[in-house]
């Protein structure tokens, strides 16, 4: 099973791209030796570091004909990883 689940691509994370650093939500449980193997191998760069970012899922309530009924959004996990100098991660190759 992939511990990589998708690029995150919003302003943020797309404004440290810049920088050399690429964002990621991974598995709950994956850990730091597992994410830059895998990206290493996926993409063909040579990782420096890594930040992981447990995120906690948000509360939500909508109002029913039964009442109101509150419920969670999932837990989840992120990854930063910084890749050597000159490496680039593209992730709009195949698109």
């Amino acid at each position: 099973m992939s511990t990589l689940k998708k690029p995150i691509v919003t302003e943020k994370a797309t404004a440290l791209n810049e920088k050399g650093q690429y964002s990621f939500a991974v598995e709950r449980t994956a850990n730091k030796v597992q994410i830059k193997k895998e990206i290493e191998a996926l993409y063909g760069v040579t990782v420096t570091g890594i930040s992981t970012i447990r995120t906690i899922g948000k509360l939500k309530s909508k109002s029913t004909k039964g009442g109101s009924v509150t419920g969670r959004r999932p837990h989840g996990k992120k990854a930063i990883v910084t890749v050597k100098e000159g490496d680039v991660i593209d992730f709009y190759n195949g698109i």
